[in-house]
């Protein structure tokens, strides 16, 4: 596959305002992807465009809007709204091209673009490196004449319409009535939707990150800061957390005692309850690398299987997909559910965790720890330039820690695609030598 200049494992991110998360770079995203997914026949094209709750959103959007709209497609804007959010109503609007404005889990001065194809499907590394081509090239190329110019306008009721599609994905028979959540929505997408979804199934909401001001989605809040949630669980002892990350594609759980829950765990009860059913495609799950091996042996005890991917939960769906699987994910909490979803939904998958707890009628406490994680210790280290992974050292440093782990353990380091971080990740029975192996490897990278 060739070089990639702007997009990374999850679409396009970057520090908002710095190369390549510009105005300029958004308005290219949109003359390149208006360009290639234009169809030769006469009819109006769509593109619709959602975003979280960051600031940089009144910067991207525009620049996006102004890219589509110049190039003859027509514009629909939901305003925030979770990315499974867009990805559903790409599909049921029957647009051409639906684009999320988010950095996901990312500290708010970062924004990020996403895309998806008609189907809700994000799309294939063939297909951003044809944008990418595009991008580069004029600008003037391929405008639309003054009379073919896009239409914009605002969709005011997109929000109540993915209400009603996630209320829809929870068993008819079933109620959240007697059960208090705390929903946790890190001043992200979700900051509407998943409270109004979760009182309407009849639950008593407790409510927390649900004022975004522009600069605080993810701060001390969120999927990637649980101990909020888990503090207002024990506070008002709610019978579970959910957690949701600044675009509401992923979660964590916590239980009644403030317990955290992971991806990893989550697949898991939803997965032993599926096969149970009859529900479970594929004969196992499909998640990524970075999954505990406590899972794996877990799936093989039940007979069925876990295959595993590369990180990112578009190479999770594309293994799904080919492989006929129904339910896959990540340990950091993108949970897929392809029955309901075409990306990772964490409200959605928090209801199918919530409808195993209610028939179950087994405490999040009990529920939450399907198997027994191997010991793993995951190290990210920070570098401002270069490339650590080649250098002699760490490449050594890695040798030896497969070396030892072989036969016992799991050992992967990886640069991350969206942060400047190589991500090293080890696992084993032993959880000493686990520790001695991840340390090793980051003092090399770090040095180098």
């Amino acid at each position: 596959m060739s070089k990639r200049a702007y997009f990374g494992t999850d679409g396009i991110r970057g520090q908002a305002n710095k190369h390549p998360m510009t105005a300029e770079v958004a308005l290219r995203v949109g003359l390149a992807a208006g360009k290639l997914f234009r169809s030769q026949d006469n009819r109006r094209h769509l593109v619709v465009i959602g975003k979280d709750t960051r600031l940089s959103g009144y910067m991207i959007e525009p620049a996006l809007v102004a890219g589509f709209a110049s190039v003859g497609m027509d514009v629909r804007l939901f305003g925030p709204l979770p990315t499974p959010a867009v990805a559903m109503m790409t599909r049921s609007m029957r647009a051409d091209r639906g684009v999320m404005i988010s950095a996901s889990h990312n500290d708010f001065a970062d924004n990020g673009i996403k895309l998806f194809g008609p189907d809700g499907y994000k799309l294939s590394d063939e297909q951003e490196l044809r944008i990418e081509a595009l991008m580069d090239e004029g600008l003037q190329e391929g405008l639309a004449p003054p009379r073919g110019l896009g239409r914009v306008k605002r969709i005011d009721d997109a929000q109540a319409r993915y209400v009603e599609i996630v209320k829809a994905t929870f068993p008819r028979h079933l109620s959240l009535s007697g059960l208090r959540v705390v929903i946790d929505c890190a001043h992200g997408a979700a900051y509407r939707v998943a409270p109004t979804a979760l009182y309407e199934l009849g639950a008593e909401v407790i409510e927390v990150g649900v004022s975004p001001d522009g600069a605080n989605i993810n701060d001390e809040c969120g999927s990637t800061h649980p101990e909020a949630m888990a503090k207002m669980v024990k506070q008002y002892r709610a019978d579970i957390g959910v957690a949701l990350d600044g675009d509401a594609d992923r979660l964590v759980i916590c239980d009644e005692k403030g317990v955290v829950v992971d991806g990893d765990q989550i697949m898991a009860i939803i997965a032993l309850a599926w096969a149970k059913a009859g529900k479970l495609k594929g004969g196992g799950v499909v998640a990524t690398v970075m999954s505990n091996l406590g899972f794996e042996r877990l799936m093989a005890a039940q007979g069925l299987t876990l295959e595993r991917t590369g990180v990112g939960d578009r190479y999770v769906m594309a293994r799904m997909r080919e492989g006929g699987f129904n339910l896959g994910g990540e340990q950091s909490g993108h949970v897929i559910l392809s029955d309901l979803s075409t990306t990772g939904d964490g409200l959605i998958a928090a209801l199918q965790v919530l409808a195993v707890m209610i028939e179950s009628g087994q405490p999040m406490s009990r529920l939450g720890r399907q198997f027994e994680p191997a010991p793993q210790l995951l190290e990210n280290v920070r570098f401002s330039g270069g490339k650590p992974l080649e250098a002699k050292a760490v490449k050594e440093a890695i040798a030896d820690g497969e070396a030892r782990l072989d036969g016992t353990g799991r050992l992967v380091v990886r640069a991350s695609g969206t942060e400047p971080l190589i991500r090293i990740m080890a696992e084993g029975d032993d959880e000493g030598l686990v520790t001695q192996v991840v340390k090793t490897i980051a003092a090399a990278v770090k040095a180098a």
